[in-house]
């Protein structure tokens, strides 16, 4: 009887369960702990998402967070209290021809009873509203409707009942929605001139025109109706205007009234002193300021100014009772300077000599590409055998190896002497040896080397003579030019058949991967990279500086006078009350130059063609420049290790580049406007919007060229190719660097074979005879130098001033 098998079962009830923990008094090392006063620190932020929160984290969590809304609601909203708070900044925009901006404002005024004190920018102070308006009536002109937009706290566009909007209406709807949109409100004028029963479709009308821009707004409201007119004014006296985060991160004023006071020194410059309302963040009289189509200047002094309810644009905007306070003046250790270009240092260049492990290197490698220099053991043959040749005497070695023996020649020998240019040479320049004994010179017997077996070798059997091939050469190409239009290969160049490749491409440089092949940044760099200056991270000096703009300086909404150092006579000479006067501020660095990179789309409703280099205006925030951009690939994955990225011919429509400059530096995440002068100064062709991205001179922008050849014979994995290169030496100068076809396979030279840059590449499959072979090259291209400050041709009577006094600055 067999002894009964024992077998485990998985059953619970035979497993042994341990009574859990759960002891409710403390541990020694708990009481230890205790003793010695340590403290635990208890995270709040996500502890929710950590399972580790309870009722009262929660509760103080959300108490932080509506304090810190309080807060921030509070400083938005404070510097329009009270008597003395701020004006909100109203810009009233016409839209259409027929409209005409004083009249709207007109027609504000006489809803509360009140008359304009004056034409152009004026101020409305009511009791009714508890508030104060500052409207800013502008001419149809595009560069001030965009500086107005800037700094306006509210946009009042202005349309007609009787006509459309025009074409520049959208231009300046356009312009607007790419640098910011504040709050807005949208009207309608000369509505008595038509029928009142077509009134209510003529606004919805204009609504939808209106909502194709601005989707939130619900009403047009009609400016011959006294009512609706009151509840725009009541709407933005009590509405709080939108912000605009990039504008608030810096400072702005709008002038109320400008005075110039000259330089006994000299003239020609002077001090301005600039009246207005602090706004976005602090003013610090050690950064600098910035005035349009004149540049960057330094600070004297901010002092107070006394408020006055008048009108504005006074004279100088004192009373009789005002008296001036210094708010800050600048510490000369700590003011920035005007000097925005750096000083290279010529002797600071590579000068580096190579060892002689990498000359030694260098010739091996030479050594091993030439297959008539390598060793013996490399080609697995004989050393040539000499020969003993008769020829006259005194003729070297050299002269002698070129003689061709009558018993050697044959027809197709001397056929391809005569088709080869490039190694053709005269016979009447050397004695023949066919001729030797019809001259009288004498002759001796010279030992030289019999290369006819080499030379035998190097003839492909299949290779064509120079007509022929130049002629299906040039049916190659006319049938690739054919393709070229579908844009998937826009990199392809032919190689010239007069010049080597290996010196015609001899700065493009090969990859094995485009992402993580190493690439020094800082390899063989322009002079200009040593004008320009660079941050160790630019992400933390960025939040450096911006948390420093908030600290000191005048607080904004306070009213001050700005005393501008050295400006230039033109600035008064091209001031016009009529038209806004807006003074920027710069942040810390913001003057000095550097490599600045923007991430841009193309708009979709301008036709022209935009190429690499092409001169386009650059609206950067507050700062307008002529710039020579490039363009580069906008990778959606992130860079790669190396940080290359490939450059772009042309700026396309479709996809998100990076466009690269020469350029101030700039910090926070500022709108971007690439516009294109046009033969009308106030319609440019609005080209690109965008962001800033960074100001990095470590990006590498890498030109492609892609050198393309044609299957000649294929058999399995093997492939003779031509058309690639028309010399032996451009197929071994380049046998290292891997091949690719269109259709996805890969490969590498192999041989070359002849003497007209057929070579025998092998594949991981084997190819299509219609399939295209592939060489990819690499080249960092740079931006054009030559950043100089946009002038608006519109800027005034003295605008030929004010372009003079903009090439004497630093920036060029």
């Amino acid at each position: 009887m067999s002894e009964p098998h024992h077998q485990h079962r998985s059953n619970t009830k035979l497993k042994q369960q341990n009574k859990p923990f759960k002891s409710k008094h403390l541990s020694k090392s708990s009481l230890r702990d205790k003793a010695k006063g340590k403290v635990e620190r208890v995270y709040i932020k996500n502890q929710s998402a950590r399972g580790f929160s309870n009722k009262t984290d929660r509760r103080n969590t959300a108490k932080l967070l509506q304090q810190k809304k309080r807060e921030e609601l509070f400083r938005k909203t404070k510097i329009f209290d009270g008597k003395n708070g701020a004006p909100k900044v109203v810009a009233v925009v016409p839209l259409c021809a027929d409209v005409n901006a004083d009249d709207a404002v007109a027609k504000m005024f006489a809803s509360v009873d009140q008359v304009p004190a004056n034409q152009g920018t004026v101020l409305m102070t009511t009791d009714r509203f508890k508030q104060k308006l500052q409207f800013v009536p502008l001419k149809r002109n595009y560069i001030d409707i965009m500086d107005a937009a800037k700094v306006a706290d509210f946009l009042l566009f202005v349309m007609s009942a009787v006509e459309e909007v025009d074409k520049f209406g959208e231009m300046v709807l356009s312009g607007i929605q790419s640098q910011g949109v504040p709050s807005v409100a949208a009207t309608v004028s000369n509505l008595d001139g038509t029928p009142a029963k077509k009134h209510s479709d003529i606004k919805k009308s204009l609504l939808s025109f209106t909502n194709h821009f601005f989707p939130e707004e619900t009403k047009v409201h009609a400016l011959d109706n006294a009512t609706e007119t009151v509840n725009v004014l009541r709407m933005m006296a009590n509405q709080l205007p939108k912000s605009v985060n990039w504008r608030d991160t810096h400072p702005y004023m709008l002038a109320e009234s400008v005075a110039f006071e000259e330089n006994p020194s000299d003239p020609s410059v002077g001090t301005l002193k600039v009246t207005g309302y602090a706004r976005g963040t602090h003013f610090q009289a050690n950064r600098l300021v910035h005035l349009q189509n004149f540049g960057d200047f330094q600070l004297e002094k901010i002092t107070s100014a006394p408020i006055t309810h008048k009108a504005v644009h006074v004279s100088d905007g004192m009373d009789a009772e005002g008296t001036e306070t210094v708010l800050d003046a600048p510490v000369p250790e700590e003011q920035d300077d005007l000097a925005a270009e750096n000083e290279p240092d010529l002797l600071a260049n590579e000068q580096t000599w190579p060892t002689e492990e990498e000359l030694m290197e260098a010739e091996e490698r030479v050594r091993n590409m030439d297959p008539a220099q390598k060793s013996e053991q490399s080609f697995n043959s004989a050393a040539p055998k000499k020969v003993i040749r008769r020829v006259p005497k005194g003729t070297s070695n050299y002269q002698a190896a070129w003689i061709v023996d009558s018993d050697h020649e044959s027809d197709e020998d001397i056929e391809d002497e005569e088709d080869d240019e490039d190694e053709r040479m005269d016979d009447d320049d050397l004695p023949s040896a066919r001729n030797a004994e019809d001259s009288g010179e004498e002759y001796e017997d010279l030992e030289v080397e019999n290369e006819e077996q080499d030379k035998e070798e190097e003839v492909y059997e299949d290779e064509l003579d120079n007509e022929e091939e130049a002629r299906q050469y040039a049916e190659y190409l006319a049938r690739e030019k054919e393709n070229r239009d579908d844009m998937e290969f826009p990199d392809e160049v032919e190689a010239p058949m007069d010049v080597p490749s290996s010196v015609r491409f001899a700065r493009y440089r090969a990859l094995e991967s485009f992402r993580t092949s190493p690439w020094d940044p800082y390899e063989n760099l322009p002079l200009d990279y040593g004008r320009i200056f660079q941050f160790e991270n630019f992400r933390r000096t960025k939040h450096r500086v911006m948390n420093q703009a908030n600290e000191d300086g005048v607080l904004p909404g306070t009213h001050v006078n700005l005393y501008i150092a050295n400006v230039p006579r033109a600035v008064m000479d091209t001031y016009s009350a009529a038209r806004p006067f807006i003074v920027f501020g710069l942040l810390q660095y913001e003057h000095k130059m550097g490599l600045v990179n923007f991430v841009v789309n193309r708009n979709a409703e301008y036709d022209g063609v935009i190429k690499a280099k092409d001169p386009l205006v650059l609206h950067c925030g507050f700062r307008r420049f002529v710039v020579r951009p490039i363009f580069s690939q906008n990778s959606r994955n992130g860079k790669g290790t190396n940080n290359v990225h490939k450059s772009e011919r042309f700026l396309q429509h479709g996809r998100s580049t990076v466009v690269t400059v020469y350029a101030p530096i700039h910090f926070g995440n500022l709108p971007i406007v690439l516009t294109k002068d046009s033969e009308d100064v106030n319609s440019p062709n609005l080209v690109a919007t965008g962001t800033l991205m960074d100001a990095d001179p470590r990006r590498i922008v890498a030109k492609r060229i892609i050198l393309t050849g044609h299957p000649f014979k294929v058999h399995k994995r093997s492939a003779t190719i031509r058309f690639m290169f028309f010399n032996p030496d451009d197929v071994w100068y380049y046998k290292s660097v891997e091949l690719r076809t269109k259709l996805g396979r890969t490969g590498h030279i192999k041989e070359s074979l002849g003497t007209h840059g057929y070579f025998k590449a092998q594949w991981d499959q084997q190819i299509s005879m219609q399939d295209t072979v592939m060489m990819c090259l690499y080249k960092r291209i740079y931006p054009k130098w030559g950043t100089t400050l946009w002038v608006n041709p519109d800027a005034g009577s003295s605008s030929t001033q004010a372009t003079m006094a903009a090439e004497g600055m630093d920036m060029d």
